[in-house]
């Protein structure tokens, strides 16, 4: 699967519906084509609880998902990449929303700071591979009235690159808005930013398994310097490799709010009194001490998914047992812990820590590396926060592998 072939991210027959209805409009400068999607196609969209609507995915692995959360795609942008944001709309803002899709992160963000700026500025930039995806958020009924800004910075963008040839959207885009479109790769458009530009960075890709290079730890070093010292980065996943490559790339992490799904997503500074709540104790530990905390890596950020999944694959086999405890059964999460409820599991466990110099589960050595687990707290400060943590136990296991 290339990056390219990830531009397919919404459903095969939508995909090809919406480049017709374009093609249509191009060549006979009817607007009909456009006007009347939605009603004749509303079938390939699904609506949400909130009243708005998202889109199926292509199929992965026989499965198929909604681009959005059911329970609301447009309360999803709210919740998860406005609230945690600590703007000071005093002051110009800029936003960079990678993966902008339907355009739904962006218009929550318009909407906010329309709520909330006096005399400030607003820069979003929003970047989505696929023009047929973004061509969605201009087809879809929109769910707040900001979404009509967006829709006009999207189909000004898509008449530019002769995808779109008719100015329908009649809404005007407020002096102190600019929104810059970027219709391409967003580990190129990442490259050619300028340093310490974003107040904000929405991450927002449709899995990391379609497209890991969004996830990768090169990709993260270019968040951590086109950020300020302030910003902060939101993102869905709770996905242990995401965590470890912003861990590695510079940032401290925190745990982002919890909508549409059992467990919250994650937010990223450079400063760790911009993040209000720690991960939970054993996401902390298995991303320090588990195979399974190998981050996604794209040198040269211009490999295909394929490469980047193979790579960390092989990596954490070749990191089992000799850097990392074994991610089976989640081994890491039962140090500390007698395990005198189940001896089956007890003996697995510990065969996976004998293999890293750690005797039992309630063993000096299994101690030590949690140690600074005794000091953990749900909420956050500049010394305990779940970074801090987490580089504290990878050291720990590394002594204790080593014999030291």
């Amino acid at each position: 699967m290339s990056y390219k072939n990830n531009a397919r991210i919404i459903n095969d027959d939508i995909f090809d519906l919406v480049n017709e209805c374009f093609q249509q409009e191009r060549s006979s400068q009817n607007k009909e084509s456009r006007v009347n999607f939605f009603d004749t196609y509303n079938d390939f969209f699904v609506l949400t609880d909130d009243g708005s609507y998202s889109i199926n995915s292509k199929e992965i692995n026989n499965k198929v998902e909604t681009l959005h959360t059911s329970t609301g795609a447009i309360s999803e942008s709210f919740e998860k990449f406005i609230k945690p944001m600590k703007f000071d709309y005093s002051k110009d803002i800029a936003i960079l929303d990678i993966c902008a899709g339907l355009g739904y992160n962006s218009s929550a963000a318009i909407a906010d700071f329309i709520k909330n700026s006096t005399d400030s500025n607003l820069k979003v930039d929003m970047v989505e591979i696929s023009k047929a995806t973004f061509a969605c958020g201009i087809l879809v009924p929109s769910p707040i009235p900001e979404h009509d800004i967006t829709k006009k910075a999207i189909e000004d963008e898509l008449v530019k690159q002769n995808y779109a040839s008719l100015s329908l959207e009649e809404c005007e885009i407020p002096e102190n808005i600019d929104i810059n479109v970027f219709i391409e790769d967003a580990r190129q458009t990442v490259q050619n930013l300028e340093d310490n530009t974003y107040d904000a960075i929405f991450l927002d890709p449709f899995s990391q398994n379609m497209a890991p290079e969004l996830f990768s730890l090169e990709f993260f070093k270019e968040f951590r310097r086109i950020i300020k010292d302030n910003g902060i980065i939101a993102t869905y996943t709770s996905s242990a490799p995401v965590r470890a490559a912003f861990i590695e790339a510079g940032f401290y992490i925190g745990l982002g709010p919890i909508f549409g799904r059992k467990q919250g997503g994650t937010l990223a500074s450079p400063n760790p009194e911009m993040l209000d709540y720690s991960l939970p104790k054993n996401d902390e530990i298995r991303i320090a001490l588990s195979d399974v905390g190998i981050p996604f890596r794209d040198p040269g950020l211009n490999n295909s998914s394929d490469f980047i999944l193979d790579n960390r694959a092989t990596e954490r086999q070749q990191a089992r047992h000799n850097t990392k405890i074994s991610s089976a059964v989640k081994t890491p999460i039962f140090l500390g812990d007698a395990m005198e409820d189940d001896e089956k599991l007890k003996r697995r466990v510990e065969r996976n820590l004998a293999k890293m110099n750690i005797s039992s589960t309630t063993s000096k050595e299994a101690f030590y590396i949690i140690e600074c687990e005794n000091e953990y707290s749900e909420n956050q400060d500049s010394k305990n926060n779940s970074t801090t943590r987490i580089l504290d136990m990878k050291k720990r296991l590394k002594k204790v592998k080593d014999g030291n």
